[in-house]
């Protein structure tokens, strides 16, 4: 099966469902896309939702604003993966540490203990070099300047450089209509996705959606198991991957 534009996917989902663009307007079929990938979003976690940003910390201040909207022309963070912070403050050369999450309870105990009070507020008074992080908000923003984000502890003592590992939820299609990477190496998941959706809108038939909605899981277990699978390993490291065949009885 072929990738899909926008445009070749509203065919599809319009020539399956035998339904033409006086009921299926493109305004609809919109929402089935973006609800679809949403979907796949949540069900595989692929590879293309992957990002990396890097800055400097603020010296005394121990909160970061995750990357929102504007990062790639993407949605916004959806989950941090990691933090890495540098012992460096001009780039990213010197030695990175990888910061241990916890909670944000964790995080007033630990500076606490430090600081030997009671009740105090997270990451102020002990500066340092960080070795915790929590999310707070969600973790998770539109923009740069939400109030989603991470606490650090200790609080930064210099403007270190960091990294921050985080998932976004890619550029639909309906907006980078050419094509995106689902619609392009998941093009039958998308599509089945999407009848689901058209089906269950147009009131069946249920058998119709029962069909694709089985389309659509076997399709998506195909694809988990090359995103968690064979993306996440090599033949060096883990071995090539042997499927016992039993042999014919003699």
């Amino acid at each position: 099966m072929a990738g899909y534009t926008l445009s070749t996917l509203e065919t599809a989902i319009r020539n399956y469902t035998e339904v033409d663009s006086n009921v299926l307007t493109g305004a609809i079929l919109a929402g089935f896309i973006e609800n679809a990938e949403y979907r796949i979003f949540y069900d595989v976690p692929s590879d293309n939702n992957r990002y990396v940003s890097e800055g400097n910390l603020a010296a005394d201040d121990n909160t970061i604003n995750v990357p929102g909207k504007g990062t790639k022309g993407l949605t916004g963070t959806v989950f941090v993966r990691g933090v890495e912070v540098f012992n460096s403050t001009a780039n990213t050369e010197g030695e990175g540490t990888w910061l241990q999450k916890k909670d944000q309870t964790y995080l007033s105990e630990y500076v606490n203990r430090l600081t030997g009070t009671e009740g105090g507020s997270t990451g102020q008074d002990v500066t340092g070099f960080p070795k915790y992080y929590a999310m707070f908000g969600g973790a998770t923003a539109v923009s740069d300047t939400t109030s989603g984000g991470l606490y650090l502890a200790p609080t930064p003592d210099a403007n270190y450089m960091h990294r921050i590992y985080y998932d976004m939820v890619p550029a639909s299609l309906v907006t980078k209509t050419s094509g995106t990477y689902i619609s392009q190496y998941f093009p039958q998941g998308l599509l089945y996705a999407c009848l689901a959706e058209a089906f269950g809108y147009l009131k069946g038939p249920m058998d119709m959606l029962t069909l694709y909605e089985g389309k659509y899981k076997q399709e998506v277990q195909k694809f988990a198991g090359v995103q968690i699978g064979r993306r996440r390993r090599d033949d060096y490291t883990d071995g090539t991957v042997r499927i016992p065949v039993k042999s014919p009885s003699p």
